[in-house]
């Protein structure tokens, strides 16, 4: 049988492993603190991992690695860093909602997840110094951003399919923070720490966060205009909205 007869052989009436993977999806539940007193089996630790190498990337160049974190006293050192961040985003006054970091101590699982932006060069580039070449790499870096987030959801997902919750912790970009965690876990500097994922059995009981309808996210071939937001009207969301999705599930949004 060719590959063209093999393709149409599929019954694509059967939602049966689609509606399987919904139900992960749809319990995928970020918690952000949890059972501290469970233990993740290795075999989980290579379950999860094993769905993000199966993740796509640019070029294929799969530009991730990721660090498994069993020690306390790492997980706490890394927790002490963002519990400062947190004090100096209070300070600074910049209003974000920021979750409890204490959380990141007490998770079973701790993965942090890392790249090297030299893989740019894997994907189209000038290398010339041009103002193109700049465009380029600028593109080349949100492919290697968005091919270590398809990763790492390929293992939240794989995580939640095995029954934990998670959390996805995020904008850790910055020097400081490079800084901190680098030498603790041994990455060379030509590495950068871009997430850390934490997973276990919830401390508490958890609950799914607000979602937009299909209607609000999507267009049919063209850009539906009536799902454009102004200025002002991001601005107005962030400032009475943002803090109630963040933490609250749709029925505490008024």
């Amino acid at each position: 049988m060719s590959q063209a007869s093999d393709k149409h052989a599929h019954d694509f009436s059967d939602r049966s492993r689609y509606d399987a993977l919904m139900e992960v999806v749809r319990n995928r539940m970020t918690v952000r603190a949890f059972d501290p007193g469970y233990a993740v089996p290795r075999e989980h630790y290579e379950l999860i991992l094993d769905a993000a190498r199966h993740g796509p990337s640019g070029a294929n160049a799969q530009p991730w690695h990721f660090i498994v974190v069993t020690e306390q006293d790492l997980k706490d050192r890394i927790m002490e860093y963002f519990r400062e961040e947190q004090v100096a985003r209070a300070k600074l006054r910049m209003k974000f909602p920021t979750p409890d970091y204490r959380g990141l101590a007490s998770a079973p699982g701790f993965i942090v997840i890392a790249s090297d932006f030299r893989w740019v060069k894997a994907f189209p580039v000038l290398n010339d110094g041009s103002e193109l070449d700049r465009m380029y790499k600028e593109n080349a870096e949100r492919i290697l951003l968005q091919s270590v987030a398809a990763a790492t959801m390929s293992a939240h997902l794989a995580a939640a399919a095995l029954g934990y919750n998670v959390w996805w912790v995020t904008a850790i970009g910055q020097e400081q923070a490079q800084k901190a965690m680098k030498p603790l876990l041994g990455i060379p500097d030509e590495l950068s720490v871009l997430d850390i994922m934490c997973f276990g059995p919830p401390a508490r009981q958890p609950y799914k966060r607000w979602k937009k309808s299909l209607g609000e996210i999507v267009s049919w071939n063209r850009f539906d205009r009536a799902h454009y937001m102004t200025d002002a009207q991001i601005d107005e969301w962030v400032a009475t909205t943002r803090h109630k999705v963040m933490y609250k599930d749709a029925g505490n949004v008024d």
